[in-house]
């Protein structure tokens, strides 16, 4: 095997990683206008531009005021990590855990497939309910499945132990709009005050999800 060399440069680019990190957060607090996110929820939103490529997601940000300090107790304390899809869990950086958090994500679980089928729902929602004995305190991460999250609520509303924190964004065409604004109207709606981050609409997606989960994790942008 001939040793390997890196080709001509043809291109001018950044191409020092925590060069990219720096100059990525910096044009991201340029263009984007911060000013109503939350006291101390700003690194989220950063985060959650950086993680999607838009700024002019902002103005679609809901981040709950107590969502911050909410979810450093439980991280910092050892909470639980609950996904609802493995591309969440991979896109949260296990080094900037503060406690060496348990990442779950139960849709491979034997007994989903049959829940699924007899509740005639999605794998994703079937997989939540199998978060009941790890939910209380933990910090949820749905990125995927408006069925998720809807499933999830309508475990809370039932009386299922509350989590800590929320992080509430499914993307998609057919309910993910709709199941963002019942995260957004729950302790209205039914009493229930639970700290969360989601963005209205349909946009959201795995990376947006773990983008949120790593700003929380830890105060550094980097």
């Amino acid at each position: 095997m001939s040793e390997l060399g890196r080709p001509p440069r043809r291109y001018a680019y950044i191409d020092h990683g925590p060069s990219i990190y720096v100059e990525s957060f910096a044009t991201i607090r340029r263009e984007a206008d911060l000013e109503a996110i939350p006291d101390g929820a700003e690194k989220i939103a950063v985060r959650m531009v950086h993680g999607s490529g838009q700024v002019d997601l902002v103005p679609d940000l809901v981040i709950h005021p107590g969502l911050v300090p909410a979810a450093r107790r439980a991280l910092s304390s050892g909470a639980p990590i609950l996904t609802d899809a493995r591309m969440v869990a991979m896109g949260i950086t296990a080094g900037r855990l503060p406690a060496d958090n348990q990442v779950l994500c139960l849709l491979n679980d034997e007994r989903v497939p049959g829940l699924a089928a007899a509740w005639d729902t999605t794998r994703t929602a079937a997989a939540v309910s199998l978060w009941e004995p790890h939910l209380d305190g933990a910090v949820v991460a749905i990125g995927n499945a408006p069925t998720a999250l809807f499933h999830l609520l309508e475990m809370l509303i039932a009386g299922a132990p509350r989590p800590a924190a929320i992080v509430g964004c499914p993307v998609g065409f057919i309910g993910a709009a709709e199941s963002k604004e019942a995260l957004v109207s729950l302790h209205d709606d039914h009493g229930i005050d639970v700290p969360f981050v989601t963005v209205r609409g349909r946009r959201g997606g795995s990376a947006m999800a773990s983008s949120a989960v790593n700003a929380l994790a830890q105060e550094d942008e980097a």
